[in-house]
C-alpha cells in the first residue's frame, strides 16, 4: 500500500444529518484528481461526531455508488472493543482496502501491553484474512499512539494484518524510530510537510487533510518523487506547504468546507457538527484570497 490518502471530509445537511449525495461527488472528485485513495472517518471527516450506523451507511453509499472498494480505508477506531469490532467488520464485508485504527484512547494510562490485547482481541474475534489495518497515531488528539515497541510487537505477531501507520505526531524523529522498529509496514506521515522527507526515508506516502481542497498538487509531488511526472519537484513541494500553511492558520475542518461550498456553489459544505462552529464568510474569503 503506498500513494496519496485523502482523509475525506464529511457533508452535512443542515439539520446536521449526513447527506450522501455530496460526499459521493466529492469522492470521485478526489479520486479524479490523482488521489490514490480516500479515507472516510479521519479526524478530517469528523469521525468522532459521528454514530456507528453512519459511519457504516456512508460506507455503503461509497461502494453502492461505484467507488473501487479497494481504493477505502475507512477509520473506525473507538474506545470500546464491541462498536469497533462492528465498524471493522462491515468495511471488511463491503470489500475496503484496509481499516484505520485509533488506539482505545480513553484510558491514557493503558500500557502498550493493554493496547496490544486489544488489538489482538480484535484481530482474532473478527478472524478474516481479509482485514489489513492501518494503526492511527496522533497524540495531540488522542492524548496517546502506538509506540515503537508496540508497532513492532504488533506487526511480527499480526504480519499479514497490521500493515500500515498512519503518523500524526508532526515528528519526523517517530517517524524514523518506527519505520526502523517495523520495516515491513507502510508508514504514511500524516501531513503533506512531511511527505518529500518521509518518501526519501523510505516511507510510502502521507494521509493529510488539505488533500481534499489541494489533491492534484500533492499529487504531483508524490509522482514528480516517484518519477512518475516531471517537473520542478523543489517549487511544488514549496507550493504545497505554502497553501498548508495557510489553511492551518484557520479552523482547517470548518474552512476546506467552506472553500468547497464555494467551489461547488453548495451552501451545504459550510455545515459541521458541534462543537465544531462553522467558518465565518470572513474567514473562506480570506482563504480564497490567499489560495487564489
Amino acid at each position: 500500500m503506498k500513494g496519496i490518502v485523502c482523509p475525506v471530509l464529511t457533508p452535512f445537511n443542515n439539520d446536521l444529518s449526513f447527506n450522501g449525495d455530496l460526499y459521493l461527488q466529492h469522492a470521485r472528485d478526489m479520486l479524479d484528481s490523482g488521489i490514490h485513495f480516500i479515507s472516510p472517518f479521519g479526524t478530517t471527516g469528523e469521525a468522532l461526531s459521528m454514530s456507528v450506523g453512519e459511519r457504516m451507511s456512508a460506507v455503503d453509499c461509497l461502494v453502492d455508488g461505484g467507488i473501487e472498494p479497494l481504493r477505502i480505508m475507512p477509520g473506525a477506531g473507538l474506545c470500546n472493543l464491541p462498536e469497533t469490532l462492528q465498524l471493522v467488520r462491515h468495511a471488511v464485508n463491503r470489500g475496503c482496502l484496509a481499516v484505520m485504527l485509533l488506539p482505545p484512547f480513553y484510558y491514557k494510562n493503558a500500557t502498550d501491553e493493554g493496547q496490544f490485547t486489544y488489538f489482538a482481541r480484535l484481530i482474532d474475534s473478527l478472524n478474516s484474512p481479509h482485514l489489513r489495518i492501518c494503526l492511527y497515531h496522533i497524540p495531540p488528539m488522542a492524548g496517546m499512539g502506538f509506540s515503537p515497541e508496540l508497532t513492532k510487537k504488533l506487526s511480527v505477531a499480526f504480519p499479514e494484518t497490521v500493515v500500515a501507520y498512519k503518523d500524526s505526531s508532526g515528528q519526523i524523529e517517530h517517524t524514523l524510530n518506527i519505520r526502523s522498529a517495523a520495516p515491513s509496514i507502510s508508514v504514511f506521515p500524516g501531513s503533506e510537510f512531511y511527505l518529500k522527507r518521509g518518501l526519501e526515508i523510505g516511507c510510502a506516502g502521507c494521509i493529510s487533510a488539505t488533500c481534499n481542497i489541494n489533491a492534484r498538487a500533492i499529487c504531483d509531488v508524490y509522482d514528480m518523487f516517484s518519477g512518475d511526472r516531471q517537473g520542478d519537484l523543489e517549487k511544488r513541494n514549496a507550493e504545497i506547504l505554502g497553501l498548508r500553511r495557510k489553511v492551518d492558520a484557520y479552523s482547517p475542518i470548518a474552512v476546506m468546507k467552506g472553500y468547497l461550498s464555494h467551489k461547488w456553489q453548495e451552501e451545504r459544505w459550510r455545515n459541521v457538527r458541534p462543537p465544531l462552529l462553522p467558518a465565518t464568510d470572513r474567514e473562506i474569503a480570506s482563504l480564497l484570497r490567499e489560495i487564489g
